[in-house]
């Protein structure tokens, strides 16, 4: 296919993911594995080399490797300290990053495609160690602050967009619970996306679709890279 060609995912990868859900297991994926470099691998890659490039006219220093442990993740599930024994993943994720080396350190663009849904947006899931008090912070301050209102304000009057990641239930010791700003104490992470059903990914024009929610969420992206980000 060609990243300059792309326009959607093959309806095979749809057929793929759903397989791998419902036949967990080495003997299943070893049986399918021309399905699996052809709908997962090399679909994923030609979107990654479609969008990646045209995505530095949204944010020029967003970084990408079209292969998989780069923007593309690993299928295999990290099984060892988890409960659940399932050896492969039923969804694609792929990564656009920000920073010198890949990591989740650094806000990005993300897609995730399940059997059902498709999930497009940008931010940063988690925020670690002293970054999120550095985040608190930038929240605190008045310019910083009205940024984030105002950048927030600017992604959710594009369209239907979640605004997360608000996980904590109460305001953290230290900090003014009748703050203005007080709801975004509850955020561990900030990142504004939305869901679609999965079978937009495989429509004519969804690398179109995908570039038009990634900038449209990209102001939460660039404020973090702006007040958040070292």
């Amino acid at each position: 296919m060609g990243g300059d060609r792309f326009s959607a995912f093959p309806a095979e990868t749809l057929r793929f993911l759903a397989g791998i859900d419902r036949n967990n297991d080495k003997q299943w994926f070893e049986t399918n594995r021309d399905l699996y470099e052809a709908s997962y691998v090399a679909a994923g890659r030609d979107f990654v080399e479609a969008v990646g490039p045209r995505l530095r006219a949204i944010s020029p220093g967003v970084q990408y490797e079209a292969r998989v442990n780069g923007s593309l993740s690993r299928i295999n599930r990290d099984i060892r300290f988890s409960r659940d024994k399932r050896p492969y993943k039923n969804h694609l994720d792929i990564w656009f990053w920000h920073g010198g080396k890949k990591g989740w350190d650094c806000p990005g663009f993300y897609l995730r495609l399940t059997p059902q849904t498709v999930f497009l947006g940008s931010g940063m899931h988690m925020f670690e160690g002293a970054m999120l008090e550095c985040f608190r912070q930038a929240v605190l301050a008045e310019s910083s602050g009205r940024a984030l209102v105002a950048a927030i304000e600017k992604v959710t009057a594009a369209g239907p967009y979640d605004i997360g990641e608000a996980s904590r239930k109460s305001v953290p010791r230290g900090y003014d619970a009748t703050h203005e700003r007080a709801r975004f104490f509850l955020h561990e992470g900030l990142h504004a996306g939305l869901e679609l059903p999965a079978a937009e990914a495989t429509t004519a024009g969804f690398a179109e679709l995908a570039l038009k929610h990634f900038s449209a969420t990209w102001p939460i992206g660039q404020w973090l890279l702006d007040e958040v980000v070292e």
